[in-house]
């Protein structure tokens, strides 16, 4: 970032809008916004507790178990699709309709179907995250050069051979690329279900203290989830542009 010709540091603006929010707060001018310096000290005090620890575990189970299931499925599919013809034309159009639609609308099914337990919670995160990595994982086969394929063929690769050694790494850009979108809609789909299906986790949590106007611990809650989904999401960016060399050679 750069501020009259000088250039700052990464995080320069994230330090700059901190500032902003300690004197906001500081100022009193809503008592949902709390000065930052005193959420950090909210956040110390409750960050040990077994109740907040239970949150954490909670919400950290069923977000890595509904991510690791959307990119146990995604990506096979998206990939599939792109290979196939007849498979992408049955399946693109559900894709893009459950991309596109509200699936918080679809919660009260999923709790008919699946109880108000944890398993309800990872098929919502599920949900969340899967369609843009099908639809990426697609893409990347899409831009894969065909010549690739017809080498490998050439040389006796087996269709399994193909799939592990030339699609899934020439796609890898744009896998990446899903993942890391999913992963950020995935924070939404664990909130959500734990809002609305079983008051557990971090949910539980935010109930409790919107309820009781708890606004430094409230707040405290919500940035530890920021700070997990940024730091997932810029790893795996830090991962894309690790792999450009594939997108770059292909």
């Amino acid at each position: 970032m750069k501020i009259f010709g000088y250039e700052l540091p990464g995080m320069s603006s994230l330090i700059l809008w901190g500032l902003l929010w300690e004197i906001v707060g500081r100022l009193e001018v809503t008592f949902f916004l709390p000065p930052l310096s005193a959420i950090f000290a909210t956040l110390m005090e409750i960050g040990t507790t077994p109740v907040f620890l239970k949150a954490l575990a909670d919400t950290g189970y069923a977000f890595f178990v509904g991510t690791s299931s959307a990119i146990l499925i995604g990506v096979p599919l998206g990939i599939l699709m792109g290979k196939s013809r007849l498979l992408d034309e049955l399946l693109l159009p559900w894709v893009n309709m459950f991309l596109s639609a509200p699936l918080t609308a679809l919660v009260p099914v999923l709790m008919v179907l699946f109880g108000f337990g944890m398993k309800a919670i990872i098929i919502t995160t599920a949900l969340f995250a899967i369609w843009i990595i099908v639809l990426n994982s697609r893409a990347g086969v899409l831009q894969i050069n065909r010549s690739l394929v017809e080498m490998a063929h050439s040389f006796g690769a087996t269709p399994r051979d193909a799939f592990f050694k030339i699609y899934v790494w020439a796609a890898l850009p744009e896998i990446l690329g899903g993942v890391r979108i999913g992963f950020i809609r995935a924070v939404k789909g664990v909130i959500i279900g734990q809002l609305l299906i079983s008051i557990v986790g971090f949910g539980a949590l935010f109930e409790l203290y919107s309820a009781n106007f708890l606004m430094k611990h409230f707040w405290a809650v919500l940035l530890v989830l920021f700070a997990g989904a940024f730091t997932i999401a810029e790893f795996l960016a830090h991962l894309e542009r690790k792999v450009d060399y594939y997108a770059a050679r292909r």
